[in-house]
């Protein structure tokens, strides 16, 4: 079977740049609504992207481990322009955000810890649960349309999400196969599936004492975690805070916050940390080694994606592994709302938030953050008695 050519790119390579430097450093809510936002600005407004390029980007992040985003930048980079914009686009959508959580992991250190934190993240917490729940609801409608096994699909995985609080990735490829025997009643064809599903990378490796230990840890969390920020809290927390005693729970707790607070990936938490560990050298090398391995995954398996992308197994595969994804997304949306809205103004924060999305297609979701960190600061007071 033939596959057609990929259709010249309508943008340049640093459109394409500064669209995801742009994303990184105003992109808040987290993997569900960076990867919303993505199918927003390129698919539907720009049209760089086609919707079938998309779909198999986001199953490709979503069946390989490493941070969901972050891969979907990449895939997208690669698209027209290959390895060269797979490494500018996910260069610049880590580098904003790794600047930021270099300035405040300086900041924490100076000044004995961010308080103000928590008045701002009260906030910006829960209108972030309102961002997170419209783009959810968009990539719903647009990829599952009225296919009710795809249907049935979102609804179990954004269930076990909501059950578990954690991203199952054996559930994805079931998805997938699942899709893939209904439409193909198959005859195997074990190049087209063995194309979507690659193999971990190997820890990095680099120099000896903590500088190596830091490293080899990244590694291992941007290797072997599957999923978004969701999943990737607990195997940090295990290594970080049990493990090596590295930070304290209340160093973590912050670290998490950071991340929340600042906008493009929620993984480059692990900047701020190697930040604290070891300094400058120690976030360098913390980021490094959990975005590589997801770069390296991604490239490797994207030419088999675009190869192999029509075939009618393959995209059925895909399809499963996308309603999978979106109610594992759904899903997150929930488990997030349970720890970010914690009384009635929160609650009503989260609520208006997704009412003005909703009316006001257009309305930049960073002034709807920097208002909601406003008010989380004059708020904070109120509700919280010290």
């Amino acid at each position: 079977m033939t596959v057609s050519p990929i259709a010249p790119a309508q943008y340049s390579l640093w459109q394409l740049t500064r669209y995801f430097l742009r994303l990184g450093a105003l992109g808040f809510g987290g993997p569900v609504a960076l990867v919303g936002y993505m199918h927003r600005d390129l698919v539907e407004r720009r049209g760089w992207i086609a919707e079938a390029d998309y779909k198999e980007g986001l199953a490709l992040a979503q069946i390989a481990p490493g941070p969901l985003a972050a891969q979907l930048a990449i895939y997208l980079g690669y698209v027209h322009y290959r390895v060269l914009g797979a490494t500018a686009a996910g260069f610049a959508f880590v580098l904003p955000s790794f600047l930021m959580v270099l300035a405040l992991g300086w900041a924490y250190q100076a000044f004995g810890g961010l308080p103000w934190m928590q008045a701002v993240f009260y906030g910006v917490g829960a209108a972030v649960i309102g961002i997170m729940a419209i783009s959810a609801h968009k990539l719903a409608t647009k990829n599952l349309k009225s296919d009710r096994l795809l249907w049935a699909i979102f609804a179990v995985l954004a269930l076990v999400t909501i059950v578990t609080q954690s991203e199952i990735a054996w559930l994805f490829i079931t998805a997938g196969l699942l899709v893939w025997l209904a439409r193909c009643r198959p005859r195997p064809s074990p190049g087209a599936l063995g194309a979507a599903l690659p193999l971990p990378l190997l820890p990095a490796v680099a120099d000896p004492g903590l500088l190596l230990q830091l490293t080899v840890f990244f590694a291992k969390a941007g290797a072997f975690v599957f999923g978004s920020g969701l999943a990737i809290v607990p195997f940090l927390y295990g290594g970080i805070v049990t493990e090596h005693h590295w930070l304290t729970d209340k160093q973590f707790v912050d670290a998490v916050a950071v991340a929340m607070i600042t906008p493009g990936p929620v993984v480059i938490t692990t900047g701020f940390i190697g930040y604290l560990v070891a300094g400058l050298p120690g976030a360098c090398l913390a980021a490094l080694a959990t975005f590589l391995p997801c770069y390296l995954i991604t490239v490797l398996a994207a030419p088999h994606f675009k190869k192999h992308g029509k075939r009618p197994g393959l995209m059925a595969f895909v399809d499963g592994i996308t309603a999978a994804a979106i109610g594992a997304i759904a899903g997150s949306v929930v488990v997030l709302a349970q720890r970010s809205l914690t009384d009635l103004p929160t609650a009503l924060l989260a609520i208006a938030t997704a009412a003005l999305l909703w009316r006001l297609k257009k309305l930049p979701e960073p002034i709807i953050v920097a208002a909601a960190a406003l008010l989380g600061v004059a708020l904070f007071p109120l509700t919280h008695h010290f």
